[in-house]
């Protein structure tokens, strides 16, 4: 038996779940109180430009090195981390309220090409009041890739209880842009180096450096691409990256479609902070264990 299945002895309460979107990440203790977070404080107007690449190579590639050097460096210094996700996102043309969540994420660990440790999600969601108290805990590999879910008191469908869900299912992806399994900072990284490495086979692109950028206080690095002109090819008119100069890691990334008129203001398409974030917490098989007493599955 995989030592990291959950056991199916577990779940008290095992009926169909309606309507539970979960794809985002999140985790917290019910000790995390949604009233002290607001939407994330980001500040660039004062950012100092740097200077633009020089003209003997695509405006994207210093941006892929750096982030290829973030991934390199993350997966070396980092083992585990929790923060609080505030995420909005844009679903068939409308764009979704904030939506915290506190989220412990343990990232995969390998020894001589074996898996050591599994990459692992466990998250609360704090607010709006809808969806307050969800819990969602996903370990890859585990479980027949299934993810384990509930809802809130605030929902109707909090007596259905705890089931297991495909993540990537109508029910799990009900209004959500992606599953679980693609949450955390190293999937940020890596689906940022795969967006930058595609869009370097186009023109059109243009890339800027800014110092001196704060993310809820935080001292960042912002890097913002921009493509002029809309194009098939193009997910996105202007998208920003905002890396915490401290601890060289992305905190938060923000994209944004053309303006609906000439003129306009761009539209968000997505956007993820990371608030509180806390690198290297020691986390055990516990964290991800529907048992553990500080859950309610």
């Amino acid at each position: 038996m995989n030592r990291f299945h959950l056991s199916t002895s577990a779940i008290t309460r095992r009926t169909a779940l309606g309507s539970l979107a979960t794809a985002a990440a999140l985790s917290a203790p019910l000790a995390w109180s949604q009233d002290r977070f607001k939407e994330p404080i980001h500040r660039v107007a004062k950012a100092k430009v740097e200077a633009k690449p020089n003209g003997q190579q695509h405006p994207l590639d210093p941006a892929i090195q750096l982030a290829k050097d973030a991934l390199v460096d993350f997966r070396r210094r980092v083992k585990d981390y929790q923060a609080v996700v505030v995420k909005r996102e844009r679903i068939n043309n409308v764009l979704g309220d904030y939506q915290y969540m506190f989220v412990k994420i343990r990232n995969e660990r390998r020894e001589n090409g074996r898996i050591v440790q599994p990459f692992s999600v466990y998250a609360y969601f704090l607010k709006p009041e809808e969806i307050k108290g969800r819990e969602v805990l996903y370990i890859k590999g585990a479980n027949n890739g299934k993810m384990l879910a509930h809802e809130g008191k605030n929902s109707i469908l909090y007596r259905f209880g705890s089931v297991w869900l495909k993540p990537d299912g109508p029910v799990a992806m009900k209004g959500q842009r992606y599953p679980i399994y693609e949450i955390g900072i190293e999937n940020l990284i890596v689906k940022l180096i795969e967006k930058g490495v595609r869009d370097r086979q186009r023109g059109e692109c243009q890339v800027e450096f800014r110092k001196g950028a704060v993310v809820n206080g935080r001292r960042c690095t912002m890097l913002q691409v921009t493509h002029p002109v809309p194009r098939p090819y193009f997910d996105f008119h202007v998208a920003q990256i905002y890396i915490d100069d401290q601890r060289n890691v992305p905190i938060r990334y923000a994209a944004y479609t053309w303006p609906r008129k000439p003129g306009g203001k761009p539209q968000v398409i997505e956007e993820y902070t990371y608030l509180k974030l806390e690198l290297n917490k020691g986390f055990t098989d516990k964290d991800f264990d529907p048992k553990n007493p500080n859950y309610n599955f």
